[in-house]
């Protein structure tokens, strides 16, 4: 029953698609409507993880978490989406829904900051939607602090305000 970590392949995208539309649907449903969370569907999320692993495997890590051989989670890290060299972005952290609080999430962030640390970054940050009130405390318990910055993305028809989080590395 031990999780092990490893770098995300090719073959694993379509899979890491689907579990992040089960995810999206397990953390956000509170708060967001079915129909937001119903589009993309999990074989068209595969299709954006895979077409995005295209463009961005150069300079991203794709850590993907087992559990008996089957897929508990991801993560995915990068250069800062507003340019600054000295940071790093967690981009994600996705879980199956029946791994919340059995300490992949955690083995996730752990392993994506020493990644950013490898890197030479200096700082990390994310973005986590003002709503999913159980991954900011997750984020906190783990040393990270909103930054004050708010920005909306789309997510299906609706604009959600997302949290700019950061943390010293």
């Amino acid at each position: 029953m031990t999780v092990t970590l490893r770098p995300g392949a090719p073959g694993d995208l379509m899979a890491v698609g689907a579990l992040h539309h089960r995810s999206r649907v397990a953390a956000y449903s509170a708060f967001l409507p079915p129909e937001v969370l119903s589009d993309p569907s999990p074989e068209a999320m595969g299709l954006w993880w895979t077409e995005r692993w295209g463009w961005e495997r150069d300079d991203h890590t794709l850590t993907v978490a087992e559990r008996d051989g089957a897929l508990a989670g991801f993560s995915y890290v990068g250069p800062d989406d507003e340019g600054d060299p000295s940071t790093g972005i967690l981009h994600a952290i996705h879980l199956e829904p029946a791994e919340r609080g059995r300490g992949v999430g955690r083995a996730l962030m752990v392993d994506a900051l020493a990644t950013m640390r490898t890197r030479s970054w200096r700082r990390a940050a994310l973005w986590v939607l003002r709503e999913n009130a159980h991954a900011r405390r997750f984020y906190e318990r783990g040393g990270w602090t909103p930054t004050g910055v708010v920005r909306e993305e789309w997510m299906g028809s609706r604009r959600t305000p997302q949290l700019r989080y950061a943390r010293d590395l």
